[in-house]
């Protein structure tokens, strides 16, 4: 996945994202649009931290796609 295909799949989360949250307090769906945010969210994190380690390899001069997706579970708990 190049730089474009990430930021496009991000732009995509991210709407999918708004829809949910703008939905959110219009129906009860039992829980399942709060079970999908959480996941988008983790999804989300784990494209940025792509992203990241994309740009961070290109300025160092080294080959951006040998950058590799880490578990949810590592990049969940990165501290802000």
């Amino acid at each position: 996945m190049d730089e474009q295909d990430l930021l496009e799949r991000i732009q995509s989360l991210v709407e999918e994202e708004h829809r949910l949250r703008d939905a959110a307090g219009s129906a009860d769906d039992g829980g399942d649009s709060t079970a999908r945010l959480a996941r988008l969210e983790a999804q989300l994190d784990q494209c940025w931290d792509l992203l990241r380690q994309r740009r961070a390899k290109k300025d160092a001069g080294e080959n951006p796609d040998e950058a590799e997706p880490r578990p949810i579970s590592e990049v969940e708990g990165y501290r802000q």
